[in-house]
């Protein structure tokens, strides 16, 4: 496979879009429901020698945001990769005038634009980090925990703080909020330590987000509605605590608004969530305008999108530690070959090759490939 000549253009000569679903270790609980496989769309384009992959992070069911797999898969056949298939482009930037036209969907735009950017980073024969704009061999990583029993859950902690885990993160909701997180502070004293909501809350839950002012939290995340700002605003001005927004921010425009009225003073960019990397960089350029530290989310992806996601939170303003712990917290075999396991608390960003850095275990995947079908021009 050519992956060092410099070329004008690559012509994305088909695309290879499937349904994977891979089972978890153990089920992963939040407020918005339980999980007990990952499944996702895997999209390959393909295009002069070299293939550029990644993956999309809308759930079955609309329970995180709007978009649905059977929706996406939908819009992707019929609609964005027959307008890519058969041309040429010289630069990720070239799709936009394709992408931006659509209302919504942007967890199927950014897996187009992703797998865009991994072929074309192929192809200058550079990191998808270079590309990007990044910097350094790792990223500070911290461990995401499901909601469990108390004793569940002190187990859990134990395992991250003896792993080295630069933060914990713990799944709330409500009647399971404060009693956990102050069993763990208790057990925990010096671990840096957050809350994520899912949107669980409201305003009247106030005197419950006051209440963990008290425990020393890095931030609390998402605590209200995917749709409002303007509530956090009003919630961050009653606690101490920081508030990091997750759903609401969709875009740099959500996140300049969420930032000049102080209804955040944390950002947490998922790549998938806003619609692909040049809307991730441009976030993540808004909030270090304002001063405003931002973070990787993660979605329970496969190696796939913890490439991606590892790369991207090379960028400067990426100063807390992000969800890509390692594979192997989630999944008995991941549908690519090399092991993303992190060491201390650090992820080594993937550098077996140009691109994401990573290739995948053909082999496995067929086993775990619900459907497959391609795109032609």
């Amino acid at each position: 496979m050519n992956t060092g000549t410099l070329r004008p253009g690559i012509r994305i000569e088909s695309a290879d879009l499937r349904i994977v679903s891979l089972p978890l270790l153990s089920p992963f609980v939040i407020s918005t429901g339980t999980m007990t496989a990952k499944t996702f769309p895997l999209l390959v384009l393909k295009g002069e020698g070299i293939e550029g992959v990644a993956e999309a992070v809308m759930d079955p069911q609309p329970d995180y945001l709007e978009e649905t797999i059977a929706g996406a898969m939908d819009f992707l056949r019929r609609v964005l990769l027959p307008q890519i298939v058969g041309k040429r482009f010289s630069s990720p930037y070239e799709l936009e005038p394709i992408l931006a036209p659509w209302r919504g969907h942007r967890m199927a735009k950014a897996v187009v634009e992703m797998a865009f950017w991994d072929l074309w980073a192929k192809s200058l024969g550079i990191p998808l980090q270079a590309a990007l704009g990044g910097t350094g061999d790792s990223v500070d990583v911290g461990v995401s925990l499901g909601i469990a029993p108390v004793e569940t859950t002190l187990e859990r902690v134990a395992e991250a703080a003896e792993q080295g885990y630069k933060r914990t993160k713990l799944k709330i909701a409500r009647g399971h909020d404060v009693k956990i997180v102050e069993a763990v502070r208790a057990r925990f004293p010096g671990i840096k330590l957050t809350v994520d909501a899912n949107t669980d809350y409201g305003l009247a839950d106030s005197p419950i987000m006051r209440a963990l002012d008290a425990f020393d939290l890095d931030y609390i995340e998402q605590p209200l509605a995917y749709d409002d700002i303007r509530d956090h605003a009003k919630l961050q001005s009653r606690v101490r605590t920081a508030i990091c927004l997750d759903e609401s921010i969709r875009s740099a425009r959500d996140a300049r608004i969420a930032l000049e009225l102080d209804a955040a003073r944390v950002i947490n960019i998922k790549v998938g969530r806003v619609g692909g990397f040049m809307s991730a960089r441009a976030i993540h350029d808004t909030c270090a305008a304002f001063d405003v530290p931002v973070w990787c989310g993660g979605m329970l992806e496969s190696g796939v999108g913890r490439a991606h996601n590892i790369h991207l939170a090379t960028l400067s303003n990426f100063t807390k530690p992000g969800d890509t712990s390692s594979a192997s917290r989630y999944f008995h075999r991941d549908i690519i070959n090399e092991r993303l396991e992190a060491s201390e608390g650090k992820m080594p960003v993937p550098k077996n090759g140009p691109g994401i850095g990573v290739t995948l275990d053909h082999a496995f995947l067929s086993t775990v490939t619900e459907s497959s079908e391609e795109i032609l021009p």
